[in-house]
């Protein structure tokens, strides 16, 4: 599969793509916008709220055999389109460490990434056991432990930005020191 990235204008990229569903039935992509689940404190009380991985774009996967071409005035006349990456004139499928991080939220997080489960070693550094930030340590850049979030920088096409993702602190399992 080919995985093609299109920037659409930011907060409307479900918008976005209704709108393509509706215009242009003949497309039968499948069409990713990944998104991550965190919790957020307002006046006092903690709150569940979704928030785009990728803001301002979305993913396409595409057959081998398929060109982009065949789809991309479907695309460029929907309203709300900004671009095809790495651009317009020079369209290209998603290529090593850019489709890694794309497939790491499409497959692996699901379609709404959650939050993942962590535990800090005797160093106080960040252990992920399971959820959409395993994998992805190298990249975190900060960890607020009261507000239980880990900030990620994330690469696509020369462009770099940092987004947040939730985590619960579970305690390991001690094991019982020998006494000698």
């Amino acid at each position: 599969m080919n995985y093609y990235a299109v920037q659409v204008k930011t907060r409307g990229e479900e918008k976005y793509i209704r709108l393509l569903q509706a215009n242009h039935p003949e497309i039968t992509l499948n069409i990713y916008f990944p998104k991550r689940k965190i919790a957020v404190r307002s006046r006092g009380r903690v709150i569940q709220s979704t928030a785009a991985i990728f803001p301002g774009y979305i993913f396409l996967e595409i057959e081998p055999e398929d060109s982009i071409l065949k789809y991309q005035w479907s695309f460029r006349r929907t309203d709300g389109f900004f671009r095809f990456l790495k651009s317009n004139q020079n369209i290209r499928p998603l290529e090593d460490r850019d489709l890694e991080t794309a497939l790491h939220f499409i497959k692996k997080a699901g379609p709404l990434a959650g939050i993942s489960k962590v535990y800090f070693n005797e160093n106080s550094r960040i252990v992920v056991l399971e959820g959409p930030l395993a994998g992805l340590e190298g990249s975190i850049v900060k960890v607020d432990k009261r507000k239980g979030r880990a900030k990620i920088r994330l690469d696509l096409y020369d462009e770099s930005f940092s987004i947040d993702l939730g985590f619960e602190v579970i305690q390991p399992a001690r094991v019982p020191k020998p006494n000698y």
